[in-house]
């Protein structure tokens, strides 16, 4: 024991195994008890030779590494060095970045990707079986990933990288569906395709009781398919010249003060729809810019809705 004065604590020299990441170790033992590793091993590719890395060899590292803090494959380094988690885990063996890479590459165009859906499915099934709730609220949104490969595209968003859309589902934040998108592809393309895939990802006897999303999705089929369906909706809606004139025919009685600001409905259509929806409408001050007298003192926030 190393002998201690100035601070109120101990210090002892140690010869045991330890890891500095072994909060990940818990991640770990509920995806084991999840049953996720074997289903892994099920639905994914089987390896191309019996000295090959299984799907779950690939996969777990990476699941421990993104939760860790890990950005990038590189970072899988952390996880093979740790000597400490990788007892705690039995991860005997661990393919190098590179390979993992290269496996990632592969899968991509080889079923892998159906095969994680099928994993998920599993996952979500087993995760909503006894939480009582029938009905479930989807959000869904592109997300923006950077990225330097030579694959990206440039995002709308003004740098390289990728926008894949994901949805989650609100009452407990588990991730229903995802599905991957280069860079330069519209937030607003295939967006009713995906929320209908979302909803095939629910088990039998649960269902898609609303939908959340944001401009992007402020789209007539994506309106028309939740009103069809008996699904509530609020999507914002996009500033175009109906919406604002929409919003400039609002009188002042129309508004009442709402956190920092006012709040206002009108009834509202698009050419395509249906059925009228109402539009709710914020509005807040904004500070204008200095020197700039024509900058705008409001700011306005729409969302389409058919709820009341």
């Amino acid at each position: 024991m190393i002998k201690q004065t100035v601070l109120p604590f101990k210090i002892e020299v140690t010869k045991d195994m330890i890891t500095s990441h072994a909060g990940l170790a818990l991640l770990g033992e509920f995806a084991v008890g999840l049953g996720f590793i074997a289903a892994l091993d099920k639905n994914l590719p089987k390896p191309g030779s019996g000295a090959g890395y299984s799907a779950s060899e690939h996969v777990f590292p990476l699941i421990l590494m993104l939760n860790g803090g890990g950005r990038g494959l590189e970072d899988l380094r952390q996880i093979r060095d740790d000597q400490g988690l990788r007892e705690v885990m039995a991860l005997e063996r661990m393919p190098s970045s590179d390979a993992t890479g290269d496996w990632l590459r592969r899968n991509g165009v080889n079923g892998g990707l159906e095969g994680l859906a099928k994993v998920n499915r599993k996952s979500l099934k087993r995760g909503l079986k006894y939480d009582g709730i029938k009905g479930y609220t989807i959000d869904i949104d592109a997300t923006g990933i950077h990225a330097e490969k030579e694959s990206a595209k440039m995002t709308y968003k003004g740098y390289p990288g990728y926008m894949p859309m994901v949805g989650h589902l609100a009452e407990n934040g588990l991730v229903i569906g995802d599905e991957f998108r280069q860079g330069n592809n519209a937030p607003a393309a295939r967006n009713l395709e995906f929320i209908k895939y979302c909803e095939q990802q629910l088990p039998r006897n649960k269902h898609v009781k609303a939908v959340r999303a944001d401009s992007a999705s402020y789209q007539a089929d994506i309106i028309n398919y939740c009103n069809a369906n008996g699904i509530s909706f609020a999507i914002g809606a996009g500033l175009d010249q109906a919406v604002v004139r929409q919003i400039q025919s609002l009188g002042d009685s129309d508004w009442q003060a709402y956190k920092n600001g006012f709040i206002a409905e009108t009834v509202h259509c698009m050419n395509e729809t249906k059925q009228a929806f109402l539009l709710v409408v914020i509005r807040r001050p904004v500070q204008g810019r200095l020197f700039d007298e024509a900058s705008e003192s409001e700011n306005y926030t729409a969302i389409a809705t058919n709820r009341t």
